[in-house]
């Protein structure tokens, strides 16, 4: 009977709709040069959105280190090119880029970081990129970021 009565509990209340907003995504990253995801959308009534990468592979950062950047999409490849002359210590990312709107830094196997985003500062309808931008990256490990709900 108390079987009964609990799973008629959580029969019901999984059927209650959702009413808060997801204000976060985690992106998992590989040794394959992989994320797990290719669309993160953001919903408009979040203040701040919070992405944590992880890296689920075992490889040090030197040898495949992935961080997670975002722009638009417009600005992602001179991004990404600057962030090569800037190096590992800088995380991939040159120092003072107004075209960066968030960045993790670099991480390893077994390794994650997290980066939060002020919403307000993200417009509905832009072409948003977010990208590994660790040197040779960039091109396979991306993905959009838009605005919605």
């Amino acid at each position: 009977m108390l079987a009964k009565a609990t799973l008629a509990i959580l029969l019901s209340a999984s059927s209650l709709p959702v009413l808060a907003a997801q204000c976060e995504a985690t992106v998992e990253s590989n040794d394959a040069m992989q994320f797990n995801v290719k669309e993160i959308v953001v919903d408009k009534s979040c203040k701040e959105f919070t992405v944590t990468l992880k890296h689920v592979g075992k490889m040090a950062k030197v040898a495949m280190g992935h961080n997670w950047v975002l722009t638009k999409e417009a600005d992602k490849q001179g991004v990404a090119t600057d962030g090569m002359g800037a190096g590992l210590a800088q995380d991939y990312v040159k120092a003072g880029d107004t075209r960066v709107i968030a960045h993790t830094k670099v991480i390893g196997g077994g390794e994650s970081d997290s980066v939060k985003i002020d919403v307000s500062k993200l417009a509905a309808g832009e072409n948003y990129a977010f990208f590994c931008s660790f040197p040779g990256h960039w091109a396979m490990m991306k993905g959009t970021l838009k605005v919605g709900g």
